[in-house]
Formats: C-alpha cells, structure tokens, sequence
C-alpha cells in the first residue's frame, strides 16, 4: 500500500486588522485566489485527500474551505492544537495519527518548511521548496501500509506547486 500526503502551508492571510490575534487572522483575496487555484490543481491532478488536519487557526481553516470547495469529494477536517506554528517533530508526530491513505496537512512556517525537507529522500528540485511560500503545496507518497510507520527520509516528491506558477 502506499500512502499519500498533500502537505500546504496555509494561504496568504490579512494583517489588515490589528486588534486580531494571530490566531484568527482571515485570508485576504491574494490568499482566497491562491487556494482556490490549489484546489483545482489539486482536483485535476487527481490528490484529492480523504483525511484532512489543519491546526485550527482561522487562515489553514479558510485555506481548506477554498480548497474544498473546488474538489469533486470533500474529505472530513479536524483541527489539531498541535500543528499551529508546530516544529517538524511535531508535524511528524501528527501525521503518524492519520488514518487514511491519502491525507492532507495545513500548517505554518516556519515548521512546515522543514518539515517538508526533512520528510522526503530528496530535495524537490525547486528554488521556493526550502521556503515553503504560502499556500505552497507538495504532494509526497510513502512506500509504507501505516502512517505510524512514516519517518524522516522515507517520502518521495511527486509534486511540488506554487498558486502564482498556477495563476500565471
């Protein structure tokens, strides 16, 4: 069996109201744009996830309802505590809880960046993986039966995307 893993930074969110906390800062329209042209990307390319586990702060929950409202099925979202501004062990950590073969992360830097660069065999042959800009997004798979069993290195890239190369 071999399991598959969107992993996308969350979409470009507004600073235009200071009183927010981080927490619940929206997406501005760049950040809307930007996961609806993820979501049809994602719909096209046929990564549709089953599972998805976003950390619960307003921007990776605004950046999955874009995204969602572009796919053809629309997989169950919990929130998890644990991803919001999470180190990669962290990340690591919630991704051995998933249960589906195919499953998406939304997370934030700079934690998701290097969790991304530490999960797969080899780097993404890309200038902007290292970085991980918002709403970036990887698809990785995993030669493995349980997500339990996912370590560092063991993921290979399939694709790596950009919303402005999508957009463009």
């Amino acid at each position: 069996m071999t399991l598959k893993l969107v992993l996308t930074r969350h979409a470009k969110s507004s600073w235009s109201d200071p009183t927010l906390d981080d927490f619940d800062r929206p997406l501005n329209g760049r950040g809307r744009r930007s996961a609806t042209a993820i979501g049809q990307w994602i719909a096209e390319a046929g990564h549709v996830p089953a599972e998805v586990v976003v950390s619960g702060a307003r921007r990776t929950v605004d950046t999955w309802s874009a995204i969602a409202r572009e796919l053809p099925d629309k997989a169950p979202m919990r929130s998890d505590p644990a991803l919001y501004h999470a180190s990669a062990p962290s990340i690591l950590a919630v991704l051995r809880g998933l249960s589906a073969p195919s499953a998406m992360i939304i997370g934030h830097n700079p934690g998701i960046a290097d969790f991304a660069e530490r999960i797969v065999n080899a780097p993404a042959d890309h200038p902007r993986y290292a970085d991980f800009p918002t709403c970036a997004t990887a698809v990785i798979e995993f030669g493995k039966s349980h997500w339990r069993d996912v370590d560092w290195g063991d993921g290979t890239l399939v694709a790596f995307v950009l919303p402005r190369e999508l957009l463009e």
